[in-house]
């Protein structure tokens, strides 16, 4: 696709990235619907599925936000008490020996002005948690279907 003289072309490599991100630099000011415009859009939508694909994020798990927002704002496990609970209870939560309960989602979330979507997420040490339960549970089932089997015979 030709737009002005300029190849609009996949975006395959950094190199091309960053060529891409300059052109959309000197784009940014084009009018919709012009061929600038257009061009413009074109180069977004493909920085945008180069990114996702090669630069993702994962999105941090809710004590990760928590600590995060602590910093930006400057604030203290002390601070956190009146959202989450006594100071042995956000000592527990901070070190992801228990986890948010609905209550303290909702407190927070208003407290902090953090997404409940990111407070409701399982944390990093819940996660790998999870994660051996569910192959412990596999590993159960297919003993005991073992087990049947061979007692039938």
């Amino acid at each position: 696709m030709t737009n002005a003289g300029i190849q609009v072309h996949p975006i395959r490599t950094e190199k091309d990235h960053e060529l891409a991100v300059a052109r959309i630099g000197a784009l940014i000011n084009a009018a919709p619907g012009s061929a600038e415009g257009d061009e413009l859009d074109v180069l977004t939508t493909l920085v945008d599925a180069y990114e996702a694909k090669h630069h993702a994020m994962d999105a941090p798990d809710p004590i990760q936000a928590i600590q995060f927002r602590m910093e930006q704002q400057g604030l203290n496990r002390k601070d956190l008490e009146p959202l989450i609970g006594s100071r042995a209870r956000v000592s527990e939560i901070l070190k992801r020996k228990r986890g948010l309960t609905l209550e303290m989602i909702r407190r927070v979330k208003s407290g902090l002005g953090i997404s409940a979507d990111l407070l409701i997420g399982p944390t990093s040490a819940r996660k790998r948690s999870l994660k051996r339960t569910a192959v412990k549970k596999v590993a159960d089932a297919a003993r005991r279907s073992h087990k049947r089997a061979k007692a039938s015979r």
